[in-house]
């Protein structure tokens, strides 16, 4: 169970990170749509767990390694962003959320 505090940190790293994606990192995705559909965020506030949803749904994997190469700068950005409501910026971790291409193959298995 996360607290209100966990909950509120991991609300703002989301908006942050999916803002830093689209404008800072607009040149590593071009031509894909990325979305942070998940943050999970450590009791000690240190880690960071990032779920991202890529579509087109094939490109995911390659979509997630680029996003990882770029995970220092990502955190340098956010760094600078929330620098004044944490002592510490997260370490990110970034990972594939597939519950949409999930529900897409469900779909269409019931078609």
């Amino acid at each position: 169970m996360d607290s209100t505090r966990q909950q509120k940190i991991a609300r703002q790293i989301q908006r942050d990170i999916a803002e830093i994606l689209q404008k800072d990192l607009a040149d590593t995705i071009r031509g894909k749509l990325v979305t942070v559909t998940t943050v999970r965020v450590s009791p000690d506030l240190a880690y960071a767990k990032i779920y991202v949803s890529v579509f087109p749904f094939d490109q995911s994997s390659a979509m997630l390694e680029a996003i990882k190469e770029k995970a220092w700068l990502v955190r340098k950005l956010l760094g600078a962003r929330i620098r004044n409501q944490l002592k510490i910026v997260p370490e990110l971790e970034f990972f594939i959320d597939d519950s949409l291409e999930y529900i897409e193959n469900i779909d269409n298995l019931l078609k």
